[in-house]
């Protein structure tokens, strides 16, 4: 122990008469080895004696030639890296991958991406065979790839087959962040000699065709809103409205409205029900399917200035609670959503306020 601290104190004290060069310099012990990867130089491959059997490796952390070729200085530094390009991730649209699975992500709801989708497969040549706009589904019809634009043909398959009837799903879903949603694109395809269907690709793939094909959707999708079309901002009413809406009978002598529709497209459908009723909207929690409307005040009512809500007491604020807030609640049970109202969590509204609310909805929804 005691050798152990001469040592340190030896060394304290050569450094403060040298400095700390022996130490930390460039031949120092501690010399910065960032650089040492310049002076690196490929080994001769190992010789194997003759008729030995072997599995070619490649090098796992290879040196680059023009790395090897450079003379490096004292003075060198690694340059900074260029900037992405803006449009790389702030474009309204793009493709994106994961595997072998590819799809569109738009920054624009659902009911507004539906029609320009139709709007492109029916400016190319495609006919559509079903709608499904409630779970944001359509399919085309059995087609030869003849009876589509000429130049689309030549992007998805070089020369139009002769042989081959081939059909796509496109299903437009919701996207994981807020106001976007998510386009895929599956295939299908036939023998015009056997009229024996391929099944539709699976949910974790895309093949090659589909993949062109969401390419070209990506692109026109970006020049429809450059080009400001009307219809790549117009939402359709018919996208996310549910097939039926029925005022059904809740019990406890309360009414409740019974949408035929899936949970995502029930709870913007009903989001914009409220809005086109002038039913004020104070707060929602999507996750538990619930808006808080205000009955006492309109949809656009005005917010106060900030030096007005800077300057207000508590207590004002404390007195002016409106007594007309309501839950509008969305509940989900077999593909169909069940619309509540609700005093609060624990109280059912009054049964002429609930019903007073579901019509305005109902009229809205029809």
């Amino acid at each position: 122990m005691k050798r152990f601290a001469g040592i340190c104190v030896l060394a304290v004290t050569a450094s403060s008469v040298t400095g700390c060069g022996w130490l930390m310099g460039k031949d120092g012990y501690f010399r910065d080895r960032g650089g040492d990867y310049l002076e690196a130089r490929p080994t001769p491959v190992m010789q194997l004696p003759a008729g030995t059997q072997a599995k070619h490796l490649d090098p796992l952390l290879p040196i680059p030639h023009r790395i090897t070729a450079a003379a490096p200085t004292d003075d060198y530094k690694v340059p900074r890296p260029q900037a992405l390009p803006a449009s790389a991730f702030s474009g309204d649209f793009s493709v994106q991958k994961s595997g072998s699975l590819s799809w569109v992500v738009a920054q624009r709801i659902p009911a507004q991406v539906w029609p320009v989708a139709q709007q492109f497969f029916e400016e190319n040549g495609f006919k559509i065979a079903e709608e499904r706009a409630h779970l944001g589904e359509f399919t085309t019809q059995w087609q030869a790839p003849s009876e589509f634009n000429a130049g689309l043909v030549r992007q998805l398959w070089g020369s139009a087959p002769n042989d081959l009837q081939t059909r796509f799903r496109v299903r437009i879903e919701p996207g994981v962040q807020r106001n976007s949603s998510e386009i895929f694109i599956d295939q299908a395809q036939r023998n015009t000699s056997s009229q024996v269907a391929a099944p539709w690709s699976e949910n974790s793939t895309t093949n090659s065709t589909a993949a062109v094909l969401l390419e070209e959707l990506n692109v026109y999708l970006a020049q429809s809103n450059e080009k400001g079309d009307s219809v790549s901002l117009l939402a359709s009413k018919t996208y996310d409205t549910p097939k039926r809406v029925t005022l059904i009978d809740g019990g406890n002598n309360t009414k409740v409205l019974r949408l035929d529709a899936s949970f995502d497209r029930a709870w913007s459908s009903v989001g914009r029900a409220l809005s086109a009723a002038d039913i004020r909207v104070d707060d929602l929690n999507r996750s538990a399917g619930v808006y808080y409307i205000d009955l006492a005040e309109g949809a656009k009512k005005e917010e106060p200035g900030f030096f007005k809500r800077l300057f207000s007491s508590k207590k004002k604020a404390a007195e002016t609670v409106s007594k007309e807030r309501y839950i509008v609640r969305l509940t989900a049970i077999n593909q169909q959503v069940f619309v509540s109202v609700e005093r609060d969590l624990e109280t059912l509204a009054p049964a002429d306020v609930s019903l007073r609310v579901l019509e305005q909805l109902r009229s809205n929804l029809d």
